[in-house]
């Protein structure tokens, strides 16, 4: 009888340790953020919403510098990250395990917690390209091999019928493809992220670049065949010297959890974040663009719990 109580005490002090670690609102010892390359929306954004919650949350924030929205969904998928930016469209690859993730399988332990802006499938070329079309031939990165950046690059260009063998394909992350196109290495590069982008801005700057439009046929046939693009127009005058809108399309940017994280602190998260947006967009304008009406459109995948307590329990 003695044998029996012990080993039932034993799995009641197993239970309660075990609860301690899983309970609903632990606060976690640190956090990580994988953000993107230092030259792109993710970079800036990550930084600054870090500082924040770091000061805020009063624990340890740490960011991880990375190749965008595949990585990063492999960083978390890893268990090196609690947070990741990604483009909706490649959340819904990575937990569906298709596309890019199929050798890979499904990847079901993470869930959406907020969309925060567009980001806009971005064409910039040299003056002498007057449109998509034109890019046969010609040197063109397509982003990192992988990445979100390249399979937007080949949807794109499948809907005007480009495939790899019409151009000269270059893999280049995006601060490669800004320095290889001001080098006068490459004719065009793709890059999707939020408007404007600061490289962009800085090479428009210098005269001789412009936007490549996707027309409105191939737009709607785009949307049509991956329905997480929705139409994007880009002002004329967000980049210098080019005065005339360029229309595009684009996918949402979005926050991805690990589903490790407690639904208290992914709440206590988004409050802080709508809170700070004037703040945050102080270091990235796309910040701004938060807002209670969008910050659900184009969700892909399951909403961590700690989201649905925050948008309907407040």
């Amino acid at each position: 009888m003695r044998k029996r109580f012990v080993a039932f005490g034993v799995l009641v002090i197993a239970f309660l340790i075990g609860y301690k670690i899983f309970a609903p609102n632990e606060r976690p010892q640190r956090i990580r953020i994988a953000t993107g390359g230092e030259s792109g929306v993710y970079y800036a954004y990550g930084n600054a919403l870090a500082d924040i919650l770091e000061r805020r949350m009063n624990i340890p924030v740490v960011t991880i510098q990375s190749g965008g929205s595949v990585d990063n969904i492999r960083i978390l998928r890893s268990g090196r990250a609690d947070i990741a930016f990604a483009q909706n469209d490649i959340m819904a690859y990575a937990h569906e395990g298709i596309n890019i993730f199929s050798t890979e399988g499904g990847f079901k332990d993470f869930s959406a917690a907020v969309c925060l802006y567009p980001e806009a499938c971005q064409i910039v070329a040299r003056r002498d390209i007057a449109g998509i079309p034109d890019l046969k031939g010609r040197r063109v990165s397509l982003g990192d091999e992988g990445s979100g950046t390249e399979l937007n690059a080949l949807q794109i260009l499948g809907a005007y019928g480009i495939s790899y063998a019409d151009v000269d394909v270059d893999h280049l992350s995006f601060g490669a493809s800004v320095t290889a196109f001001r080098e006068g290495k490459i004719d065009a590069f793709f890059c999707t992220a939020g408007v404007p982008t600061p490289a962009i801005s800085e090479l428009s700057a210098d005269g001789e670049v412009r936007l490549l439009n996707i027309g409105d046929a191939h737009a709607r046939t785009l949307i049509r065949q991956y329905p997480y693009y929705s139409r994007q127009i880009i002002p004329s005058g967000v980049y210098p010297g080019m005065d005339e809108e360029a229309e595009t399309v684009a996918v949402k940017a979005s926050l991805a959890v690990s589903d490790k994280l407690s639904p208290q602190v992914v709440a206590d998260l988004l409050k802080i974040l709508f809170e700070s947006r004037a703040e945050i967009a102080k270091i990235s304008a796309e910040a701004a663009l938060l807002n209670d009406k969008s910050a659900l459109d184009g969700m892909s995948i399951p909403m961590h719990p700690g989201a649905e307590k925050y948008f309907f329990d407040r």
